[in-house]
């Protein structure tokens, strides 16, 4: 009989949680997990999921318009903030539905609680004052939005999280970031009719993104309406006897609005989680050391996801709590590879990424030839729309290898996933040129550019 109440105890219902402790009881071991809010973490309930539907909404703005270059008369439209909402969350409830039966078939044991570590092989759950000890426990907790706090008038923000419960559609907004986060909801609320300014700290929006991808962003979102300030930061903000807010920044603007939505970043959620006590060690900002292995400085103790502030995605997220459950319970030992990511950013227009941006190349190697190619999207040539799609490709100009892939235009996060096959495969410059074009599509452009437009030597 086991010394311990379970093999594993899991602190997180989010996607990285729920997956290791699927997976791990698949493998024989006997597991719980604790869940104070609601199962499916951010992804699915305040986050890629919701924000997804409420991006699919605010492009139909543009879709009616563009009907009419095609034949189409449309009528009178309006739109319902409320009735988006009630749709979301009857969505929402479906997913963490499916989460919890899931879990529930793989004999997972659930705890509707917040739970903190006692020690090495204990967990208190708040709920019930209960106690309860386990083999090894796993921190799956992920990370919460940041917001000011010295800033004079910050409580007055919202974050992503209350931007998804809005009892009504703000008349004017005001975005501060330059994140992805940031960008996505400023191409959300400018696509439901709301008037949106974006404030960015940073010389150009999107940090860690390829450049001409970062600037291509930008000049669209102009160009649909939303006015972006980049290098200026809110000063303090006001609110008056009618909910009117005015913020003033350090570059002496003055913007007014119904809303000021804050996107600065997240940090991982470890506060009052019994760390300390247990012994786990944490960086600078807060989040959980962990080696390969996703293990802590505590043998016990292992932490996935974005509390450990290495790749925040969900599906980054899963792999690492996949790989922890094969190493520790299904005797297959492997680690999740950082490296290689695909990704994509729901802007308007949608971006999609996977490799090195071209300045990450060049720390790496200084020998690279550059393929660009922006064009006007065929939809848009009955459309009328005035807005570009840009393919860039990155390659190692001594080995022909293709270090990066970078779109700009409908349907980049697709591509992206598909894309980041052939890098992880080693795909070479000269695989992408012997590959028969599917046409008429966008990315038959991936295949059909022959002529670098830039040798980068040196």
């Amino acid at each position: 009989m086991s010394d311990f109440d379970y093999d594993l105890f899991v602190i997180g219902g989010g996607s990285g949680g729920v997956r290791a402790a699927r997976i791990a009881a698949n493998h024989g071991a006997k597991v719980g997990i604790a869940e104070e809010y609601r199962y499916g973490g951010t992804c699915v309930i305040r986050g890629c999921v919701p924000k997804k539907l409420f991006v699919y909404a605010s492009k139909f703005s543009e879709e009616f318009e563009d009907a009419e270059g095609f034949g189409w008369t449309v009528g009178e439209r309006s739109f319902s903030w409320e009735k988006l909402v009630t749709a979301k969350d009857q969505e929402i409830t479906r997913l963490e539905g499916i989460y919890r039966r899931n879990l529930e078939r793989s004999d997972v044991e659930l705890h509707d609680s917040r739970a903190v570590l006692e020690g090495p092989n204990t967990v208190r759950l708040l709920a019930t004052g209960q106690t309860v000890t386990a083999k090894y426990i796993l921190i799956a907790v992920g990370a919460s939005p940041n917001v000011d706090a010295d800033l004079p008038g910050g409580e007055h923000v919202i974050t992503s999280n209350e931007a998804f419960h809005m009892t009504d559609l703000p008349e004017k907004i005001v975005v501060a970031g330059g994140g992805y986060i940031a960008v996505e909801f400023a191409g959300i609320f400018n696509g439901l009719g709301v008037e949106t300014t974006l404030l960015y700290r940073g010389e150009e929006i999107l940090r860690g993104f390829d450049m001409d991808m970062r600037k291509g962003v930008h000049e669209e979102m102009e160009k649909k309406g939303i006015r972006v300030i980049c290098g200026d930061v809110f000063a303090s903000i006001e609110k008056d006897a009618s909910g009117v807010l005015t913020g003033k920044t350090k570059g002496g603007e003055i913007l007014t609005a119904g809303q000021i939505m804050f996107a600065i970043g997240r940090s991982p959620h470890t506060n009052d989680l019994g760390l300390e006590k247990a012994g786990v060690e944490l960086d600078r900002i807060g989040a959980i050391k962990v080696n390969d292995q996703s293990q802590t400085s505590v043998p016990s103790i292992y932490a996935v996801g974005d509390v450990t502030n290495r790749a925040n995605l969900t599906p980054v997220a899963i792999r690492e709590g996949h790989a922890f459950a094969d190493t520790v319970f299904g005797k297959k030992p492997w680690t999740v590879d950082h490296s290689l990511i695909p990704t994509a950013v729901f802007s308007q227009p949608e971006m999609g990424t996977v490799g090195l941006t071209e300045e990450q190349a060049l720390e790496k190697t200084p020998n690279l030839d550059i393929y660009k190619s922006s064009f006007r999207p065929m939809k848009h040539t009955l459309s009328g729309r005035d807005e570009k799609m840009l393919m860039k490709l990155i390659v190692d100009a001594d080995t022909d290898k293709v270090l990066g892939v970078h779109i700009l235009g409908p349907d980049a996060g697709e591509l992206a996933q598909v894309l980041g096959i052939t890098l992880a495969m080693g795909a070479t410059k000269a695989d992408f040129d012997r590959t028969i074009a599917v046409h008429p599509t966008a990315a038959e452009e991936l295949v059909t550019m022959r002529e670098p437009t830039e040798r980068l030597r040196g």
